[in-house]
């Protein structure tokens, strides 16, 4: 595919600087692309880079002051990153819009309900009364159960798997080998001491505009929903245990893991490697730290959590700055002590008047 600056510079609203009819065919980092590549610069550190690229278009900032000539035409916008992003999305649509119709073999019950213009890829299995939306796309070896929804524009990569009642919306982005639906973790201690498993009846509902890494997996919940809610982004490699919720616009990073009904509020942050106990609410706007272990709800907005039981960010700051300065503590304290010893030793010897 190719386009030309103005093309571009109308997609993302952006302000030309340079011949119009500039033409690319492919992207590229600024200190490496080429002629006939896109790149594009938002961090100041690469500015030296815009002066010798070869890109033939480059989206900055509007703030950007030219420091040297350069040969490229510019297209400016208020955010380049933002603008970019936008720029790749409308890329990768007119790809996947290219996907179309039913490759052999697959298993499509006759119940099924499907809108238009729905892709799905060889060796898939949709199962009884499977109800999936216009422009879809089911990538091979993807598994849908039985009575699974999924809404309009959906992307299932392959080898996902969806187990029976779970509900997907629209414009979700599911990555490979991602399972949802699979039985939360329940079992009920026995007398003679062993667990007797507690049927799993629930779903999962996942709303519109959620994207969801590789190889990550979501519970259904024991009674009513394990809740993915719209424009959450959950990253690869996640545990999310039966009826959770995550909130609204809520990012998770890769290896966390969220236990049994916990509640996770709207516009939260959580960094990878952290665990969350079962039954716990985390207030709107917190931020939770890189392996960090949550034992106890936060109930106060914007707080945020480090450390292992996590607390305030600030304190353990300050905690940290303490401990790296105990060595040297250390020493004025045994200085101290030395010379508190000789002052007492120079008062007892000294002759009584």
């Amino acid at each position: 595919m190719q386009f030309s600056a103005a093309q571009i510079a109308a997609i993302i609203g952006g302000i030309l600087e340079g011949p119009s009819d500039a033409t690319v065919h492919s992207f590229g980092k600024i200190e490496e692309a080429k002629s006939g590549q896109l790149a594009f610069l938002a961090n100041p550190k690469y500015e030296d880079f815009l002066y010798s690229t070869k890109a033939s278009v480059i989206i900055v900032n509007q703030t950007l002051q030219l420091k040297n000539p350069i040969t490229a035409t510019l297209i400016r916008v208020p955010d380049a990153y933002s603008a970019f992003a936008t720029l790749l999305d409308k890329y990768q649509q007119i790809r996947t819009q290219q996907l179309s119709g039913i490759q052999q073999p697959v298993y499509i019950d006759p119940t099924v309900k499907m809108g238009e213009q729905v892709y799905i890829g060889a060796f898939a299995y949709l199962g009884e009364n499977v109800v999936i939306g216009k422009g879809v796309k089911i990538f091979p070896n993807a598994y849908l159960g039985n009575n699974v929804v999924v809404g309009d524009h959906t992307i299932i990569h392959a080898g996902v798997k969806i187990y029976h009642e779970c509900v997907i919306g629209s414009n979700v982005v599911i990555h490979a080998g991602t399972v949802i639906g699979s039985d939360g973790f329940g079992y009920a201690p026995q007398k003679d001491g062993s667990l007797k498993k507690v049927p799993q009846i629930g779903n999962v509902v996942i709303e519109d505009g959620v994207e969801i890494g590789a190889n990550t997996t979501i519970d259904r919940a024991t009674i009513g929903s394990t809740l993915i809610k719209s424009g959450a982004k959950l990253d690869n490699l996640l545990q999310i245990a039966h009826n959770v919720e995550v909130g609204n616009n809520s990012v998770i990073a890769a290896q966390s893991g969220v236990s049994g009904s916990t509640k996770i509020g709207k516009n939260v942050m959580i960094g990878g490697q952290a665990g969350i106990v079962g039954h716990i609410q985390i207030a709107d706007g917190s931020k939770i730290n890189a392996q960090s272990g949550v034992s106890k709800s936060i109930k106060t907005p914007n707080t945020a959590v480090t450390g292992s039981p996590a607390y305030d960010y600030t304190a353990a700051l300050r905690s940290q700055a303490i401990t790296r300065n105990l060595p040297q503590l250390e020493k004025r304290i045994i200085e101290m002590e030395k010379l508190i010893k000789e002052m007492l030793l120079v008062h007892t010897d000294s002759p009584q008047k």
